[in-house]
Order: structure tokens, then C-alpha cells, then sequence
């Protein structure tokens, strides 16, 4: 019989961070935890022993201009004598309806075990890419922006990453648990002038991008600019984005790689909350759907989704014309997928007026973040 806890004391704390050691192979996780603080990290106990747990972290995710309450999933663990009894789905069963019951809206996370989450009603709704190019092959020589060091503490790194996230599909309101990963180990940062910056490690022969803004073209250019004057000592460049990334027209052929691509995973926690705060097409539709949530009941049933001007209501009843499993959901709310798409894989089914209703209500661009938790 499993209870599921807050973490209330540092014995707690220190013994979770002990499972996670030996569950990720690594080193870091206390001091992840301790990060993340005991407030934010959950265990589950059996017979008074830690069985597994994790951390939440409390943030924000950009969709079609609107700032989504999102909790982050982090570090889940189960002792090995716990494993394959249920202990997985049994925690996360218990956060997700802590979550429902603070009413929010959604929850992501990076798995290493898809189907278990799947199970849980979580998909995949979004990408993290690393791209990577030769340096001698970006040349770029046109210097458009003062480019000057930018001290770490410097409230620029906030001010210009909000402006460019909220014009992203996925991308988070960070917490200072996420400043702190970007800024930790040795680091340099430049900005260009107030319209950009970039944040990197530089390794032996290469440079590892871990953040960048750019707002206007000549930031865009100044970037390349900046990156192709270390072609004498630095072999390639690597970055995150997007699988389809717009930076690469500005190189002059077809050189850029994409080296790893994840899918970070979404779930919809709380049906209503997620669809009312997001935003849509500035259209008028109305969308009836059918869904199937056994993990969240209140999530279950028929609704009607209703668009006018921009905004989402959402109402009990309709004719559920378009029906789906909550994690079908994921990839249409977020954009990774349409409703089309989705048919064709047999993850929903509809009639072909509320296909193409979806379609249009959900219509995004692909939705990526640069962060990884």
C-alpha cells in the first residue's frame, strides 16, 4: 500500500537523492533537488519506507501569445526494490491529481519511458533539437550590431528571452531553477547590442550554444557574424532549435546537421483551464468533442469548445463529433500535430466538418523549447 508525501524533512530529501544516483547513473541530482527546494519535490512511501519521487517545477508555457500555468516533471525515480509493482504509476497518478485539484492546466515532461507515460495520458507535443555546423562554412562578414560582453547577473538575458518567447510555440516562462541550469558551468555571454545575445561553453574544437535570443535580422546576422570569426580555432557550432530551424537560410548552402532530436511530453491536467487560457485563431467555430480521460474522470465526457475572437470557452455536452483519448489531445493543443494527421494515425475520429474544425482552431507553429529538465 502506497502513501504519497511532500517532502517534509532533509532525511527525506537526501534519501530520494540517493535513489535518483542510482537510477540515473549521476552525480547531480541532490544538489538538483536541493535546487528545486523540499517544497517542490514529492515522494511516494510504502510501509513507511521512500519508494520513489521527484521534483516539480513550477512554470509557464507560451501558446499563441497566452502564458500557460505548466508544471515541470523532473527526476522521477523508484528504488530498484520497487520497480514493476505499479510504484511509477501510482506516483504520478497522485501528482497528476494534486495538479487537477490546483486546477492546473497542464504538466510536462523529457521521458525515458514513453509507454509508461502514454499510460498516464501524457504524449509527445513538442521538440528539443541540437543542430551543429562547420564553422568555416557559415562565412559571414557583415558586422551589423556592437557586440559586448554581458555580465551574468544582468537583467537583459530576462528581458530580451520574454520577448522571444512568447512568439514561440512551447517555449517556457522560466524559473530561476532554469536560469541557473543555462548560467551553470563555465560560460560566456555576449549581447548584440539590445536586439539579441548568446550564451555558450567552449569546448576544445567546438562551441555549445546553451541560450540565445535574437529579435530582429541584424541580430540574426551579428550571430552568424560572431560564430564564423572563431573558425580559426573552432571546428563547429552547436545550438538548439527547432527541427525546422529559420536560422539555417542565412547560411550560404546546406551545411547544418540536425545532431539529436526529443520530443518532450505534455498532458493535459485540467481540461477547461487548458483550453479557456489558451489562445486560438482569430476566428468564430465551434468544435464537440468526446473525450476519454480514465485517469482524471472529471476530464471524461462530452464537451463543446466554443471560439470567438481569439478566445476558447469550454461547456459540457455537444455531440462529441470528434473523439479522442486525452493524450491525443497533447499534440493537437500544443500544434506538433493536426487533427488530419492524427485521424490518419488513428489517434482521434471525427467527421470531416470537425477534422477540419480542429485543424483551424489548433493551427500553430511547430512547438519546440530550447530547455531540457
Amino acid at each position: 500500500m502506497f502513501t504519497y508525501h511532500t517532502t517534509e524533512y532533509t532525511e527525506e530529501l537526501e534519501q530520494l537523492g540517493n535513489i535518483l544516483v542510482q537510477c540515473f547513473n549521476a552525480t547531480g541530482e541532490p544538489t538538483f533537488l536541493n535546487r528545486l527546494g523540499i517544497e517542490n519535490t514529492r515522494i511516494l512511501k510504502s510501509d513507511g519506507e521512500i519508494a520513489g519521487g521527484l521534483g516539480m517545477l513550477s512554470l509557464g508555457q507560451w501558446y499563441n501569445g497566452a502564458n500557460i500555468p505548466m508544471i515541470g516533471i523532473a527526476g522521477v525515480g523508484i528504488a530498484p526494490e520497487y520497480r514493476g509493482k505499479g510504484t511509477a504509476i501510482a506516483l504520478m497518478r497522485s501528482v497528476l491529481e494534486e495538479l487537477y485539484t490546483k486546477e492546473t492546466p497542464i504538466s510536462v515532461l523529457f521521458s525515458a519511458a514513453q509507454p509508461l507515460y502514454r499510460k498516464l495520458g501524457y504524449e509527445q507535443s513538442g521538440a528539443l533539437c541540437t543542430w551543429e555546423v562547420d564553422t568555416h562554412t557559415i562565412q559571414s562578414q557583415e558586422h551589423t550590431l556592437k557586440v559586448q560582453a554581458l555580465n551574468l547577473d544582468s537583467d537583459l538575458f530576462e528581458k530580451l528571452y520574454n520577448q522571444q518567447a512568447h512568439l514561440n510555440q512551447g517555449f517556457l516562462d522560466r524559473n530561476s531553477v532554469i536560469w541557473q541550469n543555462i548560467k551553470d558551468t563555465p560560460i560566456y555571454a555576449y549581447q548584440f547590442e539590445n536586439e539579441g545575445y548568446i550564451i555558450f561553453e567552449q569546448k576544445e574544437n567546438y562551441i555549445n550554444i546553451k541560450d540565445w535570443v535574437l529579435l530582429t535580422p541584424a541580430a540574426v546576422r551579428q550571430f552568424w557574424t560572431f560564430l564564423s570569426n572563431h573558425r580559426s580555432q573552432i571546428d563547429r557550432i552547436e545550438w538548439k532549435s527547432s527541427p525546422v530551424d529559420a536560422l539555417n537560410l542565412c547560411l550560404p548552402d546546406q551545411t547544418a546537421k540536425l545532431k539529436w532530436l526529443r520530443c518532450w511530453m505534455l498532458r493535459i491536467v485540467h481540461l477547461q483551464q487548458a483550453l479557456q487560457r489558451r489562445n486560438y485563431p482569430n476566428i468564430n467555430a465551434e468544435l464537440h468533442l468526446d473525450i476519454q480521460d480514465s485517469m482524471l474522470p472529471n476530464n471524461q465526457g462530452k464537451f463543446i469548445l466554443t471560439v470567438e475572437n481569439g478566445r476558447g470557452i469550454i461547456t459540457s455536452g455537444g455531440r462529441g463529433e470528434l473523439a479522442l483519448e486525452i493524450r491525443s489531445l497533447s499534440p493537437l493543443y500544443t500544434g506538433l500535430f493536426t487533427a488530419e494527421q492524427l485521424a490518419q494515425t488513428g489517434r482521434l475520429s471525427g467527421t470531416p466538418e470537425a477534422i477540419q474544425t480542429a485543424t483551424q482552431i489548433f493551427a500553430s507553429s511547430t512547438p519546440w523549447m530550447p530547455d531540457f529538465f
